[in-house]
C-alpha cells in the first residue's frame, strides 16, 4: 500500500466532504473536530401477494425473535411458519406474528412446505451445519444466525451444497451490512489511519442476562421441551433445562465467547480492510465468576497476528471479553494505524488523527550538555521531520447516521432478500462467514489446548 498517495488521497476527499457539507475549509486541522452524517436512501416498494417472499422462522428463541423482526420490516415480505423444541415458544410466535402461521417442532415439517421461500436458522450452534444444509437441498434460500458452524471443519460442506443448490445462503453478522461498516472500508481505502498495526476488540458485562443467564420458565419439563432432538449430535444427558435454555454456556452446544461475539468482530475487521483472515491465535482466560455449571470461560484474552496481504500490513489484533466487568460494561471496536485510529460502530465512525512526535523532546535530552543539545536541534531541524502539514492533518472527524436510519440488522435482511429477488450476491456468503467463524474458532482451540494454533485464512483450515 501507498501510505503517501492514500494520505493525500484520503485528505483531499475529506477536505471536500467538509467543504460541501459544513463550508469549513479542512476537515483536520490542529485539534479539529468535527460531525458528519451518514445517510442510506430506501426506496419503498409495493409487493403483491404473489411477489412476496414467504419465511420460515427455525429456532425462535431471542436470536430468532429479533432476526424475524427485523426481516419483516423489509418490503414484500411474510412469515408464514415457525419451528421451535419448546411448545411456549410456539405459543409466543402465534401471539406475535398470528394464529394463522404454522407451527412445528420438526424442522423438517417447515421444509417439506412448497410455499415457503426462505428460512432464518437461529438454533444452537451445534444445529447450523445440519439444517443449513438440508434447507438448502429443499431448495430454500437460507439467513443462518453467525457463527456458520461449531467447528470448523463442518464449513466445507456448507460452501458446496450452497453452489450446489444455486439458493442464496447468508450467513447473519447483523451488524455487517451497516452504514458504519461501509464507511470504515471507504475510510481505510482511503489512507485514513495509514497503515494498520492493530486491531483492538473489547466487551465488557456485567449482569446475569449479559453472561447468558437467560430465565429458564416455570412450565419445562420433558413434556413442553423435545430435549433428545436439542442434543442432536452432541452426548446424550438427562433432562436438564439450564443445557436447553442457557446453552451457550456448554461447549456441546455453543461456541464460547468466540462463537458469540468475536466472530462479529472478524466479520467487520474481514470486510474492512478486505482480508482473510489471521495465521496464529493464542489464547487465555478462565471461569472467574459465573460458576453455574458451565464449561466455558467467562474471561477470554485472545491475541491474533494477521500476516501481510496486497490489502493490508502485518498486524495484530486484541480480542478481549470479561463477563464479571465490575466497570459496569461496554465495548469497542478500533482499528489503529500509522497515521491514525478508527473506532467503527454500526451506526457510527469516529477518525482520530494525532501529530507524530519525530523530534527529541527534554526527556531523551537531559543527559547531553547544553551545547550538545542546540547541536542537535540544529541537526534535527535540518531534516524537516516534522512538517507543517503534519500538524494540519490531525483532529477527529465522526460520521454518525440519521435518527431515521432503519439500522445495520435491517440492512443486511435488506441485502438478504434483496439477492433473492434479482438471483444476485449476498456480503455475508458462506465462504466469508467460514473465515470469520474459522478465525473467531481459534480462540476456543487455543483456549483448551492450552497453546498457540495456526490457521491456514485462504484454505479455511487449521495447521
Amino acid at each position: 500500500m501507498n501510505n503517501k498517495n492514500s494520505r493525500r488521497s484520503f485528505i483531499k476527499k475529506a477536505t471536500l466532504t467538509s467543504a460541501a457539507v459544513t463550508s469549513a475549509p479542512y476537515i483536520f486541522a490542529s485539534n479539529f473536530e468535527e460531525r458528519l452524517l451518514l445517510t442510506r436512501d430506501y426506496i419503498p416498494q409495493n409487493y403483491s401477494a404473489n411477489d412476496r417472499i414467504n419465511l420460515a422462522l427455525i429456532g425462535t428463541g431471542i436470536q430468532g425473535i429479533y432476526d424475524t423482526q427485523s426481516a419483516l420490516r423489509v418490503d414484500g415480505v411474510q412469515l408464514v411458519a415457525a419451528c421451535d423444541l419448546y411448545t411456549g415458544r410456539l405459543e409466543r410466535a402465534k401471539e406475535l406474528w398470528g394464529d394463522s402461521i404454522f407451527t412445528s417442532r420438526d424442522y423438517r415439517d417447515i421444509l417439506n412446505r412448497k410455499d415457503i421461500d426462505a428460512v432464518i436458522i437461529a438454533t444452537p450452534d451445534h444445529w447450523h451445519q445440519k439444517i443449513t444444509i438440508d434447507a438448502l437441498k429443499a431448495g430454500k434460500h437460507v439467513y443462518c444466525e453467525k457463527p456458520m458452524v461449531q467447528k470448523a471443519e463442518e464449513g466445507e460442506a456448507i460452501i458446496n451444497a450452497q453452489k450446489a443448490s444455486g439458493k442464496i445462503c447468508q450467513i447473519g453478522s447483523q451488524g455487517m451490512s451497516s452504514l458504519g461498516n461501509e464507511k470504515a472500508k471507504q475510510l481505510y481505502e482511503e489512507g485514513a489511519i495509514g497503515d494498520i498495526v492493530m486491531l483492538d476488540m473489547y466487551n465488557d458485562r456485567y449482569s446475569a442476562e449479559g453472561a447468558w443467564q437467560y430465565p429458564i420458565p416455570p412450565d419445562a419439563n420433558p413434556e413442553t421441551v423435545d430435549f433428545d432432538t436439542f442434543l442432536g449430535k452432541a452426548p446424550k444427558v438427562p433432562f436438564e433445562p439450564k443445557r436447553f435454555f442457557r446453552w451457550r454456556n456448554y461447549q456441546d452446544y455453543g461456541t464460547g465467547v468466540a462463537g458469540d461475539l468475536f466472530v462479529h468482530a472478524f466479520s467487520t475487521l474481514n470486510y474492512v480492510i478486505s482480508s482473510q483472515g489471521p495465521n496464529r491465535a493464542l489464547a487465555t482466560g478462565g471461569l472467574r465468576y459465573w460458576k453455574d455449571g458451565r464449561d466455558v470461560p467467562d474471561v477470554s484474552i485472545t491475541l491474533y497476528d494477521y500476516p501481510r496481504t496486497d490489502t493490508h500490513a502485518a498486524f495484530n489484533a486484541a480480542f478481549r471479553i470479561n463477563f464479571i466487568a465490575g466497570s459496569g460494561g461496554g465495548g469497542g471496536f478500533k482499528l489503529i494505524g500509522t497515521e491514525g485510529e478508527m473506532e467503527v460502530g454500526q451506526n457510527s465512525v469516529s477518525v482520530k488523527r494525532s501529530k507524530l512526535n519525530m523530534i527529541p523532546q527534554g526527556y531523551s535530552m537531559v543527559s547531553f550538555t547544553e551545547d550538545m543539545q542546540k547541536k542537535i536541534r540544529e541537526g534535527y531541524a535540518q531534516e524537516n521531520l516534522e512538517p507543517r502539514s503534519s500538524s494540519l492533518s490531525t483532529g477527529t472527524t465522526t460520521w454518525e447516521a440519521e435518527r431515521d436510519y432503519k439500522g445495520g440488522h435491517y440492512d443486511h435482511f435488506n441485502n438478504f432478500f434483496t439477492a433473492i429477488r434479482n438471483n444476485g450476491s449476498v456480503i455475508e456468503d458462506p465462504t466469508f462467514g467460514l473465515r470469520a467463524a474459522g478465525a473467531a474458532l481459534l480462540a476456543n482451540e487455543s483456549y483448551y489446548k492450552k497453546q498457540p494454533v495456526n490457521w491456514d485464512p485462504v484454505k479455511m483450515m487449521l495447521t
